[in-house]
């Protein structure tokens, strides 16, 4: 595994089994056992995890869903932590790098930030430049839908356009709050807008952030 994917991977299963399987999390609708049967499913059941994107597999995900859910929520957290089966392709180091990090990174922040005392993490540069990397290459997927224009600015002037339009709003902020604003955690990045009162407030709002 990389080192970053490992990394959050563990977090985010310390994380949910300190939290119990009852806790809120960012995630509309999911408690923890909800947020740990979808990391469980997307790496164990391919059959089933299409449905994220495919809708005919929609109601298949959900009953793949509901059945891990009902497993002993133990069990869930040492799945997350053990990591997929051997054969799984997530094993290869290239594509747990390039589809975990990710994944594990904002999960990670939907249990931490629904929690009422949480505070930001201190993050390397270095995990802060992986994160920019991957907003660059998927900004204008993750804000395909949005209302407005809408333009991602790092502290130091670096941008990525995630949605060309008018009125434009520009959201500023260091890498990881920048991902998590693109992947609809709007409420809980720790971002500044700049732009028309009335585009900003519907880009608070929409639910067509991210994937």
């Amino acid at each position: 595994m990389s080192t970053f994917a490992k990394r959050e991977r563990l977090l985010l299963a310390d994380l949910l089994e300190t939290a119990g399987p009852q806790a809120p999390t960012l995630c509309e609708g999911w408690l923890t056992r909800d947020l740990a049967a979808h990391v469980v499913v997307r790496e164990r059941r391919p059959d089933a995890a299409g449905g994220v994107l495919i809708k005919p597999l929609a109601p298949r995900l959900r009953k793949v869903m509901e059945e891990y859910a009902a497993k002993p929520y133990e069990e869930l957290i040492q799945l997350i932590r053990t990591g997929p089966p051997r054969f799984s392709p997530f094993q290869l180091k290239q594509i747990d790098e390039a589809a975990n990090t990710v994944e594990f990174y904002v999960h990670t922040e939907d249990v931490r930030r629904a929690q009422p005392d949480w505070t930001p993490r201190e993050l390397d540069p270095v995990f802060q430049e992986t994160l920019w990397s991957r907003l660059e290459r998927t900004a204008r997927l993750l804000g395909r839908g949005v209302p407005t224009g809408l333009v991602l600015r790092r502290p130091d002037g670096r941008t990525a356009v995630a949605h060309r339009g008018t009125p434009v709003v520009t959201v500023t902020g260091e890498p990881s709050e920048l991902l998590l604003f693109a992947f609809g955690r709007q409420s809980a990045a720790r971002v500044e807008t700049v732009g028309d009162q009335d585009a900003i407030t519907k880009l608070s709002e929409t639910k067509q952030l991210g994937i």
